[in-house]
């Protein structure tokens, strides 16, 4: 049997294959806490080993940080998938039954700011799904805190602005 911390590298692997989108390092922190797997600082310290060794990359914006496998990483989850327990694959599956529509919500639903060359803050607020940008929409505001109520209102408005928008457009 390989010790904890390579079944811990392999499972956030496994994981990420499985999952067909990136996943954040909440999603990936609770499938290990929820199954009692082991604490949150040595996912994080597993997380930070993989991407050392460029098996998995990450995006970060404001408020979240997002991973996805790498070509290496999906090279070498296919050398050492055998040591992946069916019970963690199983547990897995669970997990992704559980919380997918949750997944997709947070990594479908993206919003981000950034401070600009004029010192105002341009908000990118996305709904992807799968393969396609099903809206991509930028807009200034003058202040930091402007581009935080954004960003965080996207997540439940989204569905209604991009209605809206429709609506306007094709009349």
């Amino acid at each position: 049997m390989a010790e904890p911390f390579t079944i811990y590298k392999l499972t956030i692997l496994y994981m990420l294959d499985k999952a067909g989108f990136p996943l954040s390092n909440t999603q990936i922190s609770n499938f290990f806490l929820e199954q009692e797997y082991t604490d949150y600082f040595r996912v994080q310290e597993v997380i930070g080993d993989l991407v050392k060794a460029d098996l998995i990359r990450f995006e970060t914006t404001h408020s979240n940080t997002q991973y996805t496998l790498t070509a290496a990483g999906r090279e070498t989850l296919g050398f050492f998938k055998d040591k992946i327990t069916e019970g963690i694959e199983s547990d897995i599956k669970k997990f992704f039954e559980k919380n997918k529509l949750e997944f997709r919500q947070e990594n479908f639903v993206l919003a981000d700011y950034y401070k600009t060359t004029n010192q105002n803050y341009d908000v990118r607020c996305q709904v992807r799904t799968d393969s396609t940008t099903v809206l991509d929409l930028t807009l200034s505001v003058p202040t930091k805190e402007q581009a935080e109520v954004i960003c965080n209102n996207w997540k439940n408005s989204n569905e209604d602005v991009y209605a809206y928008l429709m609506d306007i457009l094709l009349k």
